[in-house]
């Protein structure tokens, strides 16, 4: 599904969404934002970088982060959940992961978490794209679209 796509459906159905990025660094709000008219659904985006961060401006778990680590599942879910409580949106998407260019946590290079709340359930998709630390980075944002435009058509 195109950003655009998304626009319309999120505009059609009075529905806000909001993103919280951490490898990404931005770069999904960045793509959503190039669209005219992105302020009739998108509220906003954090970045959470560092894992201090994702526990002190998200209130994620020390002991998830201590337990799971800041590329698992576990944490793309609690970011999408906490980051809609944060910005206040109907769907919030997340990022976390490792686009190089070493390894991180013991997990490979590429291994990515997209974490999609829609306000009731929380949907975690994981991949491993292989390619340079931009092309991990692109790559994760189209397979972004993708995902929420499967979910939000269910």
């Amino acid at each position: 599904m195109e950003a655009s796509k998304l626009k319309q459906y999120f505009d059609n159905k009075g529905l806000t969404l909001g993103s919280v990025e951490s490898f990404t660094g931005g770069l999904f709000a960045s793509e959503i934002t190039s669209i005219s008219g992105a302020s009739t659904f998108f509220k906003g985006g954090v970045v959470t970088y560092a894992t201090e961060e994702k526990v002190n401006v998200l209130g994620i778990s020390k002991d998830l982060v201590d337990t799971y680590g800041v590329v698992s599942k576990e944490c793309a879910e609690q970011m999408a959940i906490q980051g809609s409580r944060v910005l206040n949106v109907d769907y919030c998407i997340s990022f976390t992961g490792n686009a190089g260019p070493t390894a991180m946590e013991g997990k490979p290079v590429g291994l990515i978490y997209i974490g999609v709340f829609d306000g009731k359930n929380c949907h975690v998709l994981e991949k491993i794209i292989e390619g340079t630390r931009n092309f991990v980075r692109n790559e994760a944002i189209l397979i972004a679209y993708e995902f929420l435009g499967t979910l939000i058509s269910k």
